[in-house]
């Protein structure tokens, strides 16, 4: 059980590709499920991207800024979720265990999410907490900073995914170093595109890489631009590296929180979310 966010830095390291990765194969009991939400200030990719247009703009993070004006953010975040997890082939009774939260489709539109950013961190830790889900936030470059970077505080881990190539090193170092100063410990999920192995990475950083995933183009674009999936697509480099990366961000996470907050306590007042 874990909310768990993913920031990136500059130089486009893949953030999102690698949410959704980890969205589709997270390990997944009899009971639980898997939210991810796409809370990018800079815009989202995932409507454009990997569904490709076909919903429009009628689901996502804009439709909760009304909401929450309302009262009724609860039961609107829930009409927001798109479900994902017939992609992998399971069966009718497996669906709706992997839901997706598609980001804005405008950066102009964060402005009016001020007060969604705060009453969304604290209902991921009512959902992990009470219904049995984890959630995997995408923070894209920006979101760790500024309103949103409530989300990276209230999450048990945060984890920088960085690209293992001078440019993206030298763009992380900085951001590493502002998310500690902001979060606490940060981690680094790995993208392994350059020549540098995790322990040069994790020297230059300062911080642990706990997982890596390869650096495979053409799977990516299946989740970064719908394009056609290969046979196979779920038993591929990338999606088998994604499996064991997120048993991995679990463990962190779960050991992350034990130490943090020993005797369970979850932070008081949030509201309490209604599964669906």
């Amino acid at each position: 059980m874990a909310v768990i966010a993913l920031a990136g830095c500059s130089g486009a390291p893949g953030v999102t590709t690698s949410a959704l990765a980890l969205l589709l194969s997270w390990p997944l009991t009899p009971g639980r499920r898997m939210i991810l939400a796409e809370c990018d200030p800079d815009g989202g990719a995932v409507l454009h991207g990997l569904l490709q247009g076909t919903l429009g703009d009628r689901y996502g993070l804009r439709n909760l800024s009304v909401a929450v004006r309302k009262g009724e953010f609860s039961d609107a975040f829930w009409r927001q979720l798109i479900d994902v997890s017939g992609d992998d082939g399971t069966s009718r009774e497996s669906l709706r265990n992997r839901l997706l939260l598609p980001g804005l489709t405008d950066a102009s539109q964060s402005a009016s999410l001020t007060q969604v950013w705060k009453v969304l961190a604290r209902m991921f830790r009512g959902i992990e907490a009470e219904s049995g889900h984890d959630v995997i936030i995408d923070l894209g470059r920006r979101g760790a900073y500024g309103p949103s970077g409530v989300l990276a505080e209230q999450a048990d881990a945060v984890f920088v995914v960085v690209r293992n190539t001078l440019r993206c090193l030298q763009a992380a170092e900085g951001r590493v170093r502002s998310l500690e100063e902001r979060v606490g410990d940060v981690s680094v999920l790995m993208i392994d595109e350059g020549p540098y192995p995790a322990g040069e990475v994790q020297r230059v950083l300062q911080v642990p890489v706990i997982a890596t995933l390869p650096y495979v183009p053409k799977d990516a674009r299946v989740l970064s631009d719908g394009a056609e999936q290969p046979r196979h697509f779920t038993r591929s480099a990338l999606m088998k590296a994604a499996r064991t990366g997120s048993t991995l961000l679990l463990q962190l996470a779960a050991m992350r929180r034990s130490r943090l907050d020993p005797r369970g306590a979850r932070t008081a007042g949030r509201e309490v979310p209604h599964a669906r």
